[in-house]
């Protein structure tokens, strides 16, 4: 085992000081902050610690997670619960707070940037009677936080507020001998000077945005923290007391063309190989997030066209062809349908998907050919190429194997190594062999056409310099769009020795084909010419439309550089990207995604599961990796499924329902407005202007924290006035839990408009329970985006049902196994990235004990214990009570079961 570290990065603190205080077996070893560790990952992440099966841990946390359970200590609900806090809301407010005090000199505006996490953090431990966060010894959390904030809380020329109950805490850990020592080494003793150069390397981030730190709301809610004023709850009292506005029908109607006066949106996502099945990271990078982001657009209100389809042409699809035994066509055919069925499944609406192996696509990608060969922006060229002489021709790329110049794997491609994740280039590889009939090809030139990329350097880089200003790229684009200029531009190859793809119309090429890249993304707009004959208003009217590309960051040099030159130098009046959007990766359980060795889940298998598709999707969008890469989870979606999706949000839309059929026969009851309901609507307004203001700047991921924010307020909200006692009461009673009850339901309907972006069927089951009126939806989201009463006194209600059932440990547990790759433990050690059989697996064979059951279990233990004591609080029916006990009791037999012990005794016991 070894852990990669770097000196003056604060993540590496956490990694340190858990291996320190764990005292575990392992090498260290420190590499410069640019240092590639981890193959499979284009960026540097540090700290990364290789396992000796060869998987490699490269987030913070979990590595200090894996520390502590090999010593011994196992992960509780709680730590757990730490962790993501850590991760999802004192991060971003670190990162803007250490941006400002290490390399803008604003350590005054500190307090302010941290203040809301530090107030949730003093108000948790101040509630605690323990030492630490989880008990009276030091935890996984402990030392993740500790090292968060160390830079600051250490560092006197800053000052943070006063708490006492964290400052007391961090004494306790930062006492600790290896922490100090930990300290020592990575920041050497120079504190925050310490790390400048690691913060000068890091992007601003992503999370400086419009809405504060300060008033970001922790994962388990901090609905005390934001003051309200008088003004915003009479503001809040007037836009809810408006009610509905009336709109006209606005059902779709094809095609759909650019309007004079309106917001005129085309929205792209990233054309999928058609030779293979998408996996769930393929899904959230490009057309899930293209989804969302298009079906909020049209809620406010937008003309939006969004488009997709595969793309078909190229080598890939001719060795699947070949593996397969079929002809291209026939595997475009095959798997354009397996994408469509897919994407149906996850709820993807297109307004056309389409494909580019048609004539329209030869039509305009040789349209655009000749006008930049007659404008000169085209040039010739010889490249060395390997020929097999066996098969009569050169071999593009991925048709040759051979030995990594590099690190000397045996099965490298002629386009990049898999193991070291190192671009080559096919002449380069030792040993090469043709894939098809496996003899050694020969290298021969041969005559190519490349864009002259440097001819138009300039013209990009104007356009650029605008687009990227007045535009929404994200970080990434705009980073690796800038090392591309940054390096030179050099021209670039546009024809390939293939016989699949478009066909270069040039007497001297008529041999070639457009290379995939030149090609492909002229399939946007022969997919646009597919659904309307009218796709010029949308491709060449830059002044009213603009265009949104959604991606993967691997495309975006294509996106942001080669396509946008062809689109330029071609000189026609093209409409180019106004916003460019690209997710870092997602990876599965912390390593990748791998058909051929059963990693992962791919979309055709996700329906399989008998988890529901908006299930799928609310969790792919809450893990979105947005500003970093992320990684899919089963034990984190169980946990973030039964604790967000069924005891927050559908636990309060439930309970808001149930009340109106239980308590008023069915009718939403009069609503006489409080204080205390001034001041719900007012919270509940301001997250819908910052769930408006996020979606609007594509920040999904973080807009999605805020729906559940307000079923948080809500489900507070209801606790606090306790509906189910006031109705036994007198008039005034009654009519206080008539209130409640109404505006419960409000948020409710309220919920199930932010929702059907994420979740459509959900969002759609809501509204049909409630027989919410159609005008809802478009009501609060259009204009600046209001909180309005939607179901007025009398109002019927539908028959009301839960929204969502438990994932339980013993699905999830066998859902991981069939995903984990566990077949393929017998591949070759030299393949670093192979999945080794899960040690939860191992354990599991010795006396029943099953530690990751244990795990789910643990959790479902504390929630079904939190609901009994809830309910006991309450004074519910007895006969509630018991059927929750009897739950509880049998939740902890499992439990017991899983952990190797007998609950026999104890049951005994309670008899006599």
């Amino acid at each position: 085992m070894k852990l990669f570290l770097s000196e003056g990065n604060p993540h590496c603190l956490k990694a340190l000081a858990a291996l320190v205080v764990t005292q575990a077996k392992c090498e260290v070893e420190y590499v410069n902050l640019e240092g590639k560790v981890v193959p499979f990952l284009s960026r540097p992440a540090l700290p990364a610690l290789m396992l000796p099966s060869g998987q490699v841990l490269f987030t913070s946390n979990a590595i200090c997670r894996y520390m502590f359970e090999i010593s011994g200590q196992e992960s509780s609900a709680i730590c757990d619960q730490w962790l993501e806090w850590e991760a999802t809301n004192l991060q971003p407010a670190l990162v803007q707070a250490l941006h400002a005090a290490v390399l803008q000199g604003r350590g005054s505006e500190v307090p302010k940037i941290i203040q809301g996490p530090l107030n949730y953090l003093d108000q948790n431990l101040s509630k605690g009677k323990t030492t630490y966060l989880t008990g009276e010894s030091v935890s996984a959390a402990d030392i993740a936080l500790w090292a968060a904030l160390f830079p600051l809380l250490s560092d006197s020329t800053v000052t943070t507020g006063e708490h006492k109950a964290v400052t007391l805490w961090f004494n306790h850990v930062n006492g600790m001998s290896a922490c100090q020592l930990s300290a020592q080494k990575v920041l050497q003793g120079k504190g925050l000077q310490g790390m400048k150069s690691y913060m000068q390397k890091q992007p601003q981030s992503s999370h400086s945005r419009e809405v504060p730190p300060s008033t970001s709301s922790p994962a388990e809610g901090d609905d005390g923290e934001r003051m309200v004023s008088e003004e915003e709850m009479e503001a809040a009292v007037l836009n809810y007391n408006k009610g509905l506005s009336t709109f006209q029908d606005s059902e779709r109607k094809h095609p759909i063309l650019p309007q004079e006066g309106r917001r005129n949106i085309l929205l792209t996502s990233a054309l999928p190989y058609v030779n293979n099945v998408p996996h769930l990271g393929n899904i959230i990078g490009c057309v899930l997030s293209a989804d969302v982001f298009s079906r909020y657009g049209r809620l406010r209100g937008w003309n939006l066209l969004y488009v997709c389809g595969t793309d078909e042409y190229g080598t890939a699809t001719e060795n699947k062809a070949r593996e397969e035994g079929l002809t291209p066509q026939q595997i475009c055919d095959k798997y354009h349908a397996v994408h469509a069925n897919i994407y149906k499944w996850f709820q993807i609406d297109f307004d056309y998907f389409g494909r580019t192996t048609t004539p329209k696509q030869t039509e305009i990608s040789q349209d655009i050919f000749w006008r930049l060969h007659k404008l000169g922006f085209l040039v010739e060229d010889t490249v060395e190429q390997l020929r097999c002489e066996n098969c009569n021709r050169f071999l593009a790329d991925r048709f040759v194997e051979g030995i990594c110049p590099f690190c000397n794997y045996s099965e490298a491609r002629g386009d990049q190594c898999d193991k070291c994740g190192k671009l080559i280039n096919a002449v380069e590889l030792k040993e090469p062999q043709c894939k098809v009939c496996k003899q050694t090809p020969v290298i021969r030139t041969s005559k190519h056409l490349f864009l002259n990329l440097p001819k138009l350097e300039t013209q990009l880089e104007q356009w650029l310099d605008k687009s990227t200003s007045t535009g929404d790229w994200t970080t990434n684009a705009k980073q690796i769009t800038r090392s591309w200029l940054r390096d030179g531009l050099k021209p670039r190859c546009i024809t390939r020795d293939l016989q699949w793809g478009t066909p270069v119309p040039h007497p001297d090429f008529k041999e070639k084909v457009f290379y995939v890249w030149f090609d492909a993304p002229i399939g946007y707009l022969s997919i646009t010419a597919n659904y309307t004959d009218q796709w010029e208003k949308w491709w060449k009217n830059p002044q009213q439309v603009e265009l949104y590309n959604f991606m993967a960051k691997d495309n975006v040099p294509f996106h942001s550089v080669v396509f946008p030159c062809s689109l330029l130098g071609a000189q026609d009046n093209y409409t180019l990207v106004n916003h460019l959007v690209a997710t870092e990766y997602l990876n599965y359980e912390d390593t990748k995604f791998s058909k051929s060795r059963g990693v992962g889940v791919f979309g055709d298998m996700a329906k399989d599961t008998g988890i529901p598709s908006d299930v799928w999707r609310f969790y792919l969008l809450y893990v979105r990796p947005e500003g970093q890469d992320s990684a899919f989870s089963w034990a984190d979606m169980a946990l973030k499924n039964n604790s967000e999706l069924l005891n927050n949000l559908g636990n309060f839309i439930n309970r808001a329902g149930m009340f109106v059929t239980k308590f008023f026969e069915g009718c939403v009851p009069v609503m006489d407005l409080q204080q205390e309901d001034k001041r719900l609507l007012a919270l509940v307004g301001w997250e819908l202007q910052q769930y408006i203001q996020l979606m609007d700047k594509v920040k999904l991921r973080d807009a999605l924290k805020h729906i559940l924010n307000i079923s948080r307020h809500g489900n507070q909200y209801i606790q606090v006035n306790e509906p189910w006692k006031k109705i036994k009461g007198g008039d005034s009673e009654r009519q206080r839990a008539g209130t409640v009850t109404g505006v419960s339901v409000n948020v409710s309907c309220l919920l199930s408009v932010m929702l059907l972006p994420y979740m459509p069927t959900v969002s759609q089951t809501i509204r049909d329970q409630f027989n919410a009126p159609p005008s809802c939806i478009k009501t609060m989201l259009q204009g600046s985006g209001t909180f309005v009463c939607s179901l007025s006194a009398g109002h019927r209600i539908g028959t009301v049902s839960p929204l969502f059932q438990k994932l339980e440990a013993e699905h999830i547990e066998t859902l991981k196994k069939k995903f984990g790759g566990q077949q393929s433990q017998t591949a070759a050690p030299s393949t670093p990235s192979t999945q080794p059989a899960a040690p939860a697996a191992e354990a599991t064979a010795a006396g029943g004990v099953d530690p990751e059951r244990a795990k789910l279990l643990t959790q479902a233990v504390a929630e079904q214990g939190e609901k009994v004591r809830a309910l006991k609080t309450q004074k519910a029916d007895k006969a509630v009570i018991t059927a929750e006990v009897s739950k509880l009791l049998d939740l902890k037999k499992q439990l017991a079961a899983a952990e190797g012990k007998s609950s026999e005794p104890a049951q005994q016991k309670k008899k006599k």
